[in-house]
């Protein structure tokens, strides 16, 4: 399904606001904090007034004991996102004056949306009725039997649905913040942060969730582990079979072909294809 986007004309200075709560995911409110805030400095100027903001206001404690500074909900963003989490988030869901403030806030924003399970914030509030969204891999189930009303897409990285953007779990804030970020200040810009980051690449919306190198590398023993590392490393070569057999200092390629589908379920030339279009 295509993503259909919205580009309304973006205010000088935009405001960006985070909820985060008790328990929340650190990386889903760091991640794309960190993004905007190097979209001001890449801009060498402010483009972007940040703001975390959570229930009650104050210090609210992260999923990883790291406290995180915030002020009392209120106001209106140009852009909205919730972060995810497990803990603390059937709190933050019950909350009336949470969804209060969001059914107020949400319609009247540039653009809102939410990072990994930071959606079932939002459709508690009843802000994702009719729309495509992502969440983290593991919640996927549990947020369509929830909400019956929104579609879960269970593969997509992030998902863009008019004015709403939904990101998959964790890591996956970053990639969506970019996008954002692309979307203000053009490609550039959002090229230049992710090479600040070294980031290992930009990854679109569309991408899936699971990746076939990490699943390899989860699965690989000896020789394999040290031979897909070099694989990653040189998919501009023609990455043959007797070559690899070579590397892994097998003397049979044809054992070497063998072994490595029946370990990781496909061909070395397909593993090759799959790392280049990714």
């Amino acid at each position: 399904m295509t993503n259909q986007v919205y580009f309304l004309p973006m205010p000088k200075l935009h405001r960006v606001f985070i909820l985060a709560y008790e328990g929340c995911q650190l990386l889903d409110v760091t991640g794309p904090a960190a993004v905007f805030g190097a979209a001001n400095e890449a801009s060498g100027r402010p483009v972007y007034d940040l703001q975390i903001v959570s229930p009650d206001g104050g210090a609210v404690a992260s999923n990883a004991g790291v406290a995180i500074e915030s002020r009392r909900i209120g106001g209106q963003p140009d852009t909205l996102l919730v972060a995810g989490g497990s803990l603390g988030l059937r709190a933050v869901m019950a909350r009336q004056d949470v969804r209060r403030w969001l059914r107020k806030a949400a319609p009247r924003a540039r653009r809102y949306g939410s990072v990994c399970t930071g959606a079932f914030v939002l459709a508690a509030a009843g802000l994702l009725d009719g729309k495509r969204v992502a969440t983290h891999w593991a919640s996927c189930d549990r947020l369509a039997d929830r909400f019956p009303a929104l579609t879960v897409d269970a593969d997509s990285l992030y998902v863009v649905d008019g004015k709403v953007w939904t990101s998959a779990g964790v890591t996956t804030g970053i990639d969506m913040a970019l996008a954002l970020v692309e979307a203000d200040l053009g490609a550039a810009t959002a090229n230049l942060i992710a090479r600040h980051f070294v980031l290992y690449a930009r990854r679109p919306g569309y991408q899936s969730q699971f990746s076939p190198l990490l699943q390899a590398q989860t699965v690989a023993e000896a020789p394999f582990a040290a031979l897909i590392d070099w694989m990653q490393a040189h998919l501009d070569q023609p990455l043959d079979v007797p070559a690899l057999a070579a590397r892994a200092g097998l003397s049979a390629p044809g054992r070497l072909g063998h072994a490595f589908e029946r370990r990781f379920g496909m061909a070395p030339s397909l593993f090759r294809e799959m790392h280049r279009a990714a």
